[in-house]
């Protein structure tokens, strides 16, 4: 029956990514031919490249005529299609649990809609992704850590991400979008910590952690209303409302076996919300000093959830006359803050370009959640070297701090059993990685990192006798394409 259940989801999961694949195409279709139409009347001289097609996204479009005819065609009629493709292999020769080297990629596909542009309603946007993921991540075979090594790993499946409308009001001041969300695409994100491969210095592991199904973040998102108001030119206000529990999972740490394929859409759940104040300055290529930016925010997870230590009937849960069911605590909260500075700009019009860093912590309660605290920082050097101002290179580290509450648990297991265990306390990443453009929207990451205290310092759970897991030294190399 399970068997069957699977093979059922797998071609429903097979029809939706089909779907969304035909909706794209069939889009684009008439685009490209009018654009090899286009083609065919050119002038017989080489077609010099269109630009990329947006200045946030870099698009292997730019070098290649017929490509950039091709996206240009559809820009003009409002539709910005995204074919991604990410592929890399990571190894680690010492530490973790194993050792040895994975391969592992995801291909994206996506549709930005200017619904202005194609039926007349102004300030009206439509947003649909989608992936195909495949391979091992090296965390989840071989080192057995919280700081994912790549921001990519995910069980592998055909997933539906983001699936949303969005509509602005008074000039853009006030936007309001609505449907299948992740709160990861827009809150506690710091823009110089995207050259970063590990996956904390995304959706951090605090979150990924403490959150049911490990929060509305990739690879699952969830139903949600979000509400953006630009106050100022300096000031912005985020606010947005999720579903509590995108797959259903808890705190499981198994949500592929809830959702195979992100098409649960769940609207059952306590909700999650979150918000967060943005304050920009120096932005303007004209501007005299520093750019930078700083994010403060909160957020509320409703709910019962389990306290980390004791039961029910007061005793720690590693005591052996325990009756093992935990203590409920009522709902969850945390604040955060992050910070984007800019320490020395380059000459030119770009106010980002040069060397800058970045910074963010965030807190909660020790009783009810496994993490407690998290902070994370560093430092990009962007486009210093003239011969190829794309190319960056950055060093960063992140800090996990599991609770004092599961660090007590462990010591009450070491008693009751008689037996020195080592017991968890944080996890240290430190990550060194160069970034270097091919082409616009080709580059080639070599990426290197060190993993102290994989799992917070946790038993190596296949040969216990041997201590805690060994650290891990990591290294990789990864290819991306865009479209």
């Amino acid at each position: 029956m399970l068997r069957a259940e699977a093979r059922q989801r797998l071609r429903a999961a097979k029809k939706l990514w089909i779907l969304c694949s035909v909706a794209v195409a069939s889009t684009a279709s008439m685009a490209m031919a009018e654009a090899a139409d286009v083609a065919a009347s050119a002038p017989a001289a080489p077609l010099e490249a269109p630009a990329a097609a947006s200045s946030d996204q870099p698009s292997i479009s730019s070098s290649i005529p017929q490509l950039g005819a091709f996206k240009t065609m559809l820009l003009d009629r409002g539709f910005n299609l995204q074919v991604n493709y990410i592929g890399e292999v990571f190894g680690n020769p010492t530490g973790g649990v194993r050792q040895g080297a994975l391969y592992e990629q995801r291909i994206e596909l996506g549709l930005d809609a200017d619904m202005e542009k194609i039926a007349g309603v102004k300030g009206l946007t439509f947003h649909v992704n989608s992936y195909a993921i495949a391979g091992s991540s090296l965390s989840t075979y071989n080192l057995f850590n919280y700081s994912a090594i790549s921001y990519i790993a995910a069980h592998p499946a055909f997933l539906i991400f983001e699936l949303w409308v969005e509509q602005n009001f008074f000039d853009g001041r006030l936007a309001v979008r609505a449907g299948q969300l992740a709160a990861d695409c827009e809150f506690f994100i710091s823009e110089l910590a995207q050259l970063s491969l590990n996956s904390t210095f995304g959706w951090p592991n605090i979150f990924a952690t403490d959150f049911p199904s490990g929060g509305p973040a990739y690879p699952y998102a969830t139903p949600a209303v979000r509400v953006k108001f630009k106050a100022t030119d300096q000031l912005t206000l985020l606010g947005a409302v999720f579903n509590g529990d995108p797959t259903g999972a808890g705190i499981t740490g198994r949500p592929a076996e809830f959702d195979h394929f992100g098409a649960n859409f769940r609207l059952r759940d306590v909700p999650f919300l979150i918000g967060e104040a943005q304050y920009a300055y120096n932005q303007d290529k004209d501007s005299d000093g520093l750019a930078g930016k700083v994010k403060f925010g909160g957020w509320y997870q409703f709910g019962r959830l389990d306290d980390e230590r004791f039961g029910t009937d007061g005793l720690s849960l590693a005591d052996p006359r325990s009756n093992g069911q935990a203590m409920k605590r009522t709902g969850d909260f945390g604040v955060y803050g992050a910070i984007d500075q800019m320490f020395w700009r380059l000459p030119g019009d770009d106010p980002k370009a040069g060397i800058g860093g970045f910074a963010r912590v965030t807190g909660s309660p020790s009783d009810r959640n496994l993490m407690d605290f998290y902070a994370d920082a560093g430092v990009d050097f962007i486009g210093l070297w003239s011969q190829r101002p794309c190319d960056l290179f950055g060093v960063s580290v992140a800090y996990s701090e599991l609770s004092p509450s599961v660090h007590a648990l462990d010591l009450d297991a070491a008693a009751y059993a008689g037996t020195p265990l080592a017991s968890r306390n944080y996890e240290l990443l430190l990550e060194a990685t160069y970034q270097a453009q091919i082409v616009p929207g080709w580059t080639v990451q070599p990426d290197f990192e060190y993993v102290f205290h994989p799992g917070g310092g946790a038993v190596n759970p296949l040969n216990p006798m041997s201590g805690r897991i060994p650290d891990a030294a990591v290294f990789g190399v990864r290819t991306t394409v865009q479209f």
